[in-house]
């Protein structure tokens, strides 16, 4: 996963967090159980996915390392007010990019150590990924920016065949002209139809 430059992460990354904060708000409290496009996850354990990265950023960033943090954020993070919960971490995980320095350590993740830049690049095509998630599970406008979209499509179009993960459906073919929502859909295994 490649290297991005400092700015543009750091100037996104809250872009993209508040993309899908948008939508937490909207989130009525019958709508909390519906099902996304992440076929095992419902509106609440997307959330919750989003919630637990942002609780990550915080300790990944001080230098701990996936074993030192455990399973501490496993499960359900969330509490009976999973949308405040959510803005807490958010506002946490913001907080920690900000801090001075923060941008040029190496962050010690699962696969292998980054720099902090890349780590921000991938949280923020997940962001926006799982805005587009979170709207269709709530019968929602997206609402994504160009800007938004064009990286994620760049930073994920970057880490190869995701179907060999394990974590994506494989990539679906896209017609001549598509947009960039379109191909970036596509290549996570997500069609735009119904």
């Amino acid at each position: 996963m490649s290297e991005r430059p400092e700015a543009p992460v750091l100037r996104l990354f809250p872009k993209a967090l508040e993309a899908f904060g948008h939508h937490v708000r909207l989130i009525t409290p019958h709508q909390w159980p519906a099902a996304t496009p992440c076929s095992e996850w419902s509106v609440r354990d997307l959330v919750n996915h989003l919630t637990a990265e942002q609780l990550w950023v915080p300790e990944l960033l001080m230098g701990s390392t996936v074993a030192e943090v455990g399973a501490r954020f496993d499960g359900d993070v969330l509490d009976e007010n999973p949308a405040a919960f959510w803005q807490n971490a958010a506002e946490a995980a913001e907080e920690a990019f900000r801090v001075p320095g923060a941008a040029d350590v190496t962050v010690h993740l699962s696969f292998g150590d980054v720099p902090a830049t890349s780590y921000c690049a991938q949280l923020i095509a997940d962001a926006v990924v799982h805005t587009w998630d979170l709207a269709r599970g709530l019968d929602a406008d997206p609402g994504l920016s160009d800007e938004l979209v064009d990286f994620a499509l760049t930073e994920i179009d970057s880490w190869g065949d995701l179907a060999t993960t394990g974590l994506f459906a494989p990539a679906l073919p896209v017609p001549d002209g598509a947009s960039t929502l379109t191909r970036l859909l596509a290549l996570t295994g997500r069609g735009v139809g119904p």
